[in-house]
């Protein structure tokens, strides 16, 4: 006798990257991470929210985060009514399934993109659609009117790397029934974003994580800018304490500090280009990225013998096993110096 659903039973959980135990040891640029630190004014305010006897940690947050809701609207142009902090965005991916799609359901994406919306999908019992793209980067096949409850489109696409023009995405809001969840991960890496869309179209949503140009994966920080409606019911959904204290005090201070995320999206940018090109040079297909990555191919697609050659080189990439992908990497971008030591071992590879 099972006491799981069956759906749970069933299913595959979702795979994240490999992570070393022994990390300081390798150059790490498999998990889209910030090579930098956080800005110096993140860790003061941690160090000043502990205190020097850590006496304020044995009462409860602020259950509604609403010191960040009001500093990311300031810096956004929106009410605070209109956004919701998150445990990391997959919090804010999650519970968007959990409010808009009932079992049976069905939502879409991109294939290739981020593989965590099936997982979630899964785990509501939502039916899954995937669409492919076209070379020009656009969705291939996509209908007219998409009755799906919720469709999510990464942008930029990862683990490839393009971005969708505004004018496009918002021609796919209007074509969508349901919602139109924009992943805008990677979004401070790139030329612009759609964050006037969701004021211009009722059933667009944007998602946000700190994890990857604010450099704070390791604390867990995201959140979503939607109709205050959607928020509202986010808001009866999420759990109730879902940022600690610590956590709250980060977010402000590196959302405050918009001077030090530019400088450091801005070297991040520089050393992106500089290693398309160098890539480009040795022969390499390279897509072009408005993340911190690129998706590149060596000129005999054997991306598996290249993962590996780096991998005793203990520099880590991410391969994936997907037949769509299989021949590249995806390649984080690291510090200048990281980026060096990585091409240098890719001609030594060969």
């Amino acid at each position: 006798m099972s006491y799981l659903r069956s759906n749970i039973a069933a299913m595959n959980g979702y795979v994240p990257g490999f992570q070393p135990a022994d990390i300081a040891s390798w150059i790490k640029l498999n998990t889209n991470e910030n090579s930098y630190p956080p800005s110096p004014k993140v860790v003061e305010a941690i160090l000043a929210e502990l205190g020097t006897d850590g006496k304020r940690l044995h009462t409860y947050p602020s259950a509604s985060s609403e010191k960040l809701r009001e500093v990311a609207g300031e810096l956004y142009g929106f009410d605070p009514s209109w956004i919701i902090m998150a445990n990391g965005s997959d919090e804010v991916l999650n519970n968007l399934i959990r409010a808009c799609a009932s079992e049976g359901d069905e939502i879409g994406y991109i294939h290739p993109s981020y593989s965590y919306y099936a997982t979630l999908a899964d785990i509501q019992g939502a039916r899954t659609r995937t669409y492919g793209l076209t070379d020009d980067f656009r969705i291939a096949g996509f209908p007219d009117r998409y009755e799906g409850k919720i469709f999510f489109l990464t942008t930029p696409n990862a683990p490839l790397g393009p971005a969708f023009p505004i004018e496009y995405i918002e021609e796919l809001a209007e074509r969508c029934a349901g919602m139109l969840v924009l992943d805008e991960t990677y979004a401070d890496f790139a030329d612009g974003n759609a964050l006037e869309l969701v004021k211009k179209c009722t059933n667009v949503v944007v998602t946000r994580s700190l994890s990857k140009s604010y450099a704070l994966a390791g604390m867990r920080l995201g959140l979503a800018v939607a109709r205050p409606e959607i928020i509202a019911a986010l808001d009866k959904i999420r759990d109730h304490y879902n940022l600690d204290r610590l956590a709250q005090a980060a977010c402000a201070a590196a959302l405050l500090d918009q001077t030090y995320l530019r400088a450091c999206c801005e070297k991040i940018r520089k050393t992106r280009e500089w290693f398309s090109t160098e890539l480009r040079t040795l022969g390499y297909d390279v897509i072009p990225s408005h993340g911190n990555y690129l998706f590149a191919a060596p000129p005999d697609r054997d991306g598996k013998r290249l993962y590996e050659g780096l991998f005793d080189r203990k520099i880590l990439v991410r391969h994936f096993s997907d037949p769509l992908l299989c021949h590249g990497l995806r390649i984080s971008i690291g510090t200048q110096q990281e980026m060096e030591q990585t091409l240098a071992a890719m001609k030594e590879i060969g």
